[in-house]
């Protein structure tokens, strides 16, 4: 009997990739909308707004484009939008549904129906009621779309809300805020109320899809799936509908059972990687160091099938201890003549560091950058993207104030320059919540944390000829919303690649970050290696290449390749280099759902990292960094 997905009270079909996953969602709407167009009926879609569907609403708009997909027969009912907001504004669903979707198809206007964030407040009553009562005179929705938050809410339908609940004004839960903070400057510009289809509203739709992608999401997705019903996760009450399947992509599923612990559903593969995450999953679990693991230990957390495979457990215990044990060097570049993690040979190394944004090097492995460096490596920096989005208009006006005064005192004229810094201040003085930057605003801002980036080049002891700034285009929209990776990204990563040949490459392999800029930027490095290596290129057999975690979160124990362990002396000085970025401290703009500040979050999930390390029984540290090798 295949038991593999016995514990999943919902459906799921995972994909290996967010655009595989958009593909197979885009093509059931598709034979949906034809199927009804067939019988001469409309197709009535429930859309969702938000970052995960962006990747469905392409391919719809690609099969319409490409393949003769009409929606002339479709009418649409969005799930939710904010309130009060203006239907112009950029963080609007309504303007998000027009730009993803409604303007770049064939579909008739009037029948794309969105809740209005202007309708008058004291008639919000009756305004979501005939908002119900259209989607019944259409015959109800054929098919609804759905992402879900983090706490589990579908639509703005939050944690507590009734299964009964219909199309409402809803407060909007804090942790929501936060999460949904990417799209406005600060916490304080996201609206604490939304308008929302309501949890019956939804269970009402004949066939339910919802989406899930990244890392983020996993947590929630196996509670919603194989959790208890329970409206604390509004996800987790879709198990009463009978036509609902999450589709999620391979790290939003990681957290169900069949994909971390395989060997409680079936049969198991006993291979090496399964035994060190099973191993180390049942240390943590018991809060028992490896080595101290039994037999009871093994036969109590369903794993009395490895003994049986591999015998003795302290034989099990030893063969992970010493993986762990491996794991942990103090030369991230290799030690001649010694045998660790990286190759003791060539040394010197040549070594490349990918940034995405101007601080991501310092944040994400300061400590790994300044060893490699101390230990004598040729260190490249090259940083991805200008960053220029996220320096606020207040740090803005501190710069320009300068720069005018500078100018003053010093008698200097030169019209071109003030003309353009009045620009500057003119617009920053008058600016909408509505208005993106002026190409000289966003180019001050770009400026200012280049130099950021390069003060802190200068602080590991970097000359100016090891710092690039490669500013890859799809960035440059002014906007949270990034263009795709383009053909220049690549050719401008590959000629980098090519000018340096690196022995040695770090990249962020961090696809929790919610604004998708660090998805992109390791997209690009890895089609640059992808043709690099189709080229024959022959430095590429001495080039590895290493993966680090963002702000965002750190690798599972079980997958660390390589530990670069810190002294307290070595966590104060990668926090002195995080403070060289001075836009980015106390209040930053887009900074998702975690407020702390970036060398906060830097050195918990650092010493964390070294508390499961001393956990399991080896040496404990002050702090480690942590990188998983991808083999191109």
């Amino acid at each position: 009997m295949n038991m593999v997905d016995s514990f999943e009270k919902i459906p799921v079909k995972k994909f290996s990739t967010i655009k595989e996953g958009s593909s197979f969602m885009a093509r059931e709407i598709a034979n949906l909308i034809k199927e009804k167009d067939a019988k001469g009926e409309k197709c009535v879609l429930g859309l969702a707004t938000g970052s995960s569907p962006k990747s469905l609403y392409a391919e719809l708009v690609r099969l319409h484009k490409e393949e003769g997909l009409s929606f002339k027969n479709v009418i649409a009912f969005n799930l939710d939008e904010y309130y009060p907001i203006d239907g112009t504004a950029l963080q609007s669903y309504k303007r998000f549904m027009r730009q993803q979707l409604f303007d770049k198809i064939d579909i008739d206007q009037k029948n794309c129906h969105i809740p209005n964030g202007t309708w008058e407040r004291e008639n919000i009553k009756k305004y979501c009621a005939d908002y119900e009562q259209l989607i019944e005179e259409v015959g109800g929705i054929d098919l609804q779309i759905l992402g879900i938050g983090n706490n589990g809410h579908i639509g703005f339908n939050e944690p507590g809300s009734s299964i009964l609940s219909k199309t409402r004004l809803v407060p909007l839960d804090n942790s929501t805020r936060l999460a949904n903070s990417n799209e406005f400057q600060n916490i304080s510009k996201v609206p604490r109320i939304a308008i929302t289809m309501g949890i019956s509203t939804i269970m009402k739709a004949k066939r339910i899809l919802l989406m899930a992608w990244g890392q983020l999401k996993a947590p929630v997705i196996q509670k919603s799936v194989e959790g208890h019903m329970t409206e604390q996760v509004p996800a987790s009450l879709l198990q009463q509908h009978n036509d609902c399947i999450f589709v999620t992509d391979e790290l939003a599923s990681s957290e169900l059972t069949r994909f971390k612990s395989p060997w409680l559903t079936g049969d198991c593969e006993w291979t090496p990687d399964i035994i060190r995450k099973a191993v180390i999953n049942m240390a943590l679990k018991l809060e028992k160091p490896i080595l101290s693991l039994t037999n009871a230990d093994y036969n109590d957390n369903g794993l009395s099938d490895l003994l049986v495979e591999k015998g003795d457990p302290y034989e099990i215990n030893l063969q992970v201890f010493y993986m762990m044990r491996d794991s942990i060097t103090g030369w991230p570049g290799g030690k001649p003549n010694h045998k660790s993690v990286e190759r003791s040979e060539p040394f010197p190394k040549r070594s490349l560091i990918f940034s995405p944004h101007p601080d991501d090097d310092i944040i994400s492995m300061g400590g790994t950058f300044m060893r490699l460096h101390d230990q004598g490596h040729d260190v490249h920096v090259a940083y991805q993207t200008s960053g220029n989005i996220a320096v606020t208009d207040e740090f803005v006006t501190r710069f320009l104030d300068f720069a005018v005064g500078f100018e003053k005192l010093k008698g200097i004229d030169n019209d071109k320059s003030s003309q353009a810094l009045h620009d500057a201040t003119e617009f920053l003085n008058n600016k909408k919540d509505s208005d993106i930057d002026t190409q000289d605003v966003r180019d001050i801002k770009g400026l200012i944390r280049r130099c950021e980036a390069k003060a802190t080049c200068h602080y590991v002891g970097l000359k100016d000829k090891n710092i690039h700034f490669q500013n890859l285009p799809f960035y440059e929209t002014g906007t949270i919303e990034k263009k795709p990776m383009s053909e220049q990204d690549i050719l401008l990563t590959m000629e980098l690649l090519l000018e340096i040949k690196p022995q040695q490459v770090y990249c962020a392999g961090d696809l929790a970050d919610p604004h998708g800029t660090h998805k992109v930027c390791l997209d690009i490095v890895f089609e640059s290696f992808r043709r690099l290596k189709a080229n024959n290129e022959e430095w590429l057999k001495d080039c590895w290449v290493w993966l680090y975690k963002g702000a965002w979160q750190e690798w599972d124990i079980s997958e660390i390749e390589m530990a670069i362990p810190m002294s307290p002396d070595q966590v104060m000085k990668k926090r002195y280099g995080i403070f060289i970025h001075q836009s980015q401290k106390d209040m930053v703009p887009f900074q998702g759902s975690d407020s702390r500040e970036f060398w906060q979050r830097a050195e918990h999930r650092n010493a964390n990292t070294a508390n499961l390390y001393a956990q399991l029984g080896l040496t404990k540290f002050a702090a480690m960094e942590a990188f998983v090798r991808w083999h191109f």
